[in-house]
């Protein structure tokens, strides 16, 4: 136990770590409210106001759960970074795989929502390769890894990528100390509701 809390100690402070949680929550909240947002006019219209606020209080709540789980993926994805790293290089570092890969879901779940789909030549030509899904996946993978490796590989190579992280994550720290008592607020509305 001392020697894993000793490694901890090594890898991160308490100021690394709430500022690596807030960057966890912030992209993730933005999301859920702005998803909230968009159906409270027509939850409003077939129920209550109520029922909205109920609505948005459970999002809300799901999305604190959500940011405690991308929190302990990344905190344990930091032990596989260089160990010479100074803390604010690390959570800087996370923090931009955590801001890359959120702006990918979000690009997906937009995609899904705005029913995009595939031109009927693509789907032609991957019916007939007979091995559509490694397609996809090779196509997927040929557009998401530049837009991970190349950030990447700016970070190791300049510390102007570093310094900038580090400086939007402080920007984005008291924006998302607001969105968590949104949460507490809405933790107390699902409490309330179930009781």
């Amino acid at each position: 136990m001392g020697t894993s809390m000793a490694s901890i100690r090594k890898r991160y402070t308490q100021r690394g770590l709430i500022s690596l949680f807030l960057t966890c929550a912030f992209p993730l909240h933005v999301w859920t409210i702005i998803l909230v947002l968009s159906d409270v006019s027509w939850i409003t219209e077939r129920t209550n106001v109520w029922d909205a606020v109920g609505v948005g209080a459970y999002a809300l709540t799901l999305a604190l759960l959500e940011s405690l789980i991308v929190f302990a993926v990344f905190f344990f994805v930091g032990f596989f970074t260089p160990g010479q790293w100074s803390v604010d290089k690390r959570v800087s570092f996370l923090s931009m795989l955590i801001l890359i890969l959120s702006a990918w879901a979000i690009v997906s779940q937009l995609l899904f929502f705005w029913n995009v789909l595939l031109p009927e030549s693509a789907i032609r030509f991957l019916v007939q390769s007979g091995h559509p899904l490694r397609f996809m996946y090779a196509a997927s993978l040929a557009i998401v890894l530049p837009s991970i490796g190349v950030p990447v590989l700016v970070f190791l190579r300049s510390d102007r990528l570093f310094h900038f992280i580090q400086g939007l994550s402080e920007r984005l720290s008291l924006l998302t100390g607001f969105y968590l008592i949104l949460d507490l607020a809405g933790l107390i509305i699902v409490i309330t509701r179930n009781l």
